[in-house]
């Protein structure tokens, strides 16, 4: 019971840094393209109160992936269009990538330091330092890998919108059903996640694949240092 409480206290935790840094960088590039609607909605800040979305949290501690809220946008401001288009909907997954990079060998350096004794344990706060460390990043790939899937109202999904111009029926079923597959797909995974039966969980399986080869490059990055 405690295991479990210090792990969602964990989540928790590494959820105020990793949720924030994604929509932030939304409003920022937005921002740096002429469009202040995230400015003027409060949005451009790494305050996390500002970009939480109770439902994409619960999935996040639930199934170890969701969403913020989303970040207001008017692509009209935007002095170049399909590059404001793009690189706002890009933004928080390159932002969390970065956070990944950047927050691996700390996890690193925590282990090392509480294998060789630096970090005193008292109480639970070497578990709860431990289980942080690791969640910042591996949340982050995470947020990479979902919200690159094409799927309306993902960012993947707005990626998309930015360079087909030929609104085929392939684009108006992602764009009209993305978000009612997108639920199907999550409530299998919990399902799947509660009654051990793994093959229900497709996203699961779909996005295990996305973070192993996004994680790949930075682990073995850091691993010719530690």
């Amino acid at each position: 019971m405690v295991g479990k409480l210090i792990e969602y206290l964990s989540v928790f935790i590494a959820l105020m840094i990793v949720l924030p840094v994604h929509e932030f960088a939304h409003a920022f590039v937005a921002d740096k393209y002429g469009d202040y609607t995230p400015r003027v909605n409060g949005r451009l800040t790494l305050n996390p109160i500002a970009h939480v979305d109770l439902y994409g949290l619960l999935a996040i501690v639930l199934v170890r992936f969701g969403w913020g809220k989303p970040v207001p946008v008017n692509p009209n401001n935007f002095r170049k269009y399909k590059a404001g288009c793009f690189w706002v909907s890009i933004a928080g997954v390159l932002a969390n990538y970065l956070l990944a990079f950047l927050t691996y060998p700390l996890f690193m350096l925590v282990i090392r330091a509480i294998f060789a004794g630096i970090i005193p344990d008292v109480g639970y706060f070497d578990d709860v330092l431990l289980f942080v460390s690791l969640y910042i990043p591996s949340l982050s790939i995470n947020f990479c890998a979902f919200n690159l899937l094409p799927l309306y109202p993902l960012d993947g999904f707005k990626i998309v919108q930015t360079f087909n111009k030929k609104r085929g029926p392939i684009y108006r079923f992602l764009r009209d059903k993305g978000q009612y597959v997108l639920l199907g797909l999550l409530l299998l995974s919990v399902i799947a996640d509660y009654t051990g039966l793994v093959y229900l969980d497709i996203l699961g399986t779909v996005l295990g694949y996305m973070t192993d080869v996004m994680f790949y490059p930075i682990t073995a990055f850091w691993g010719l240092i530690f």
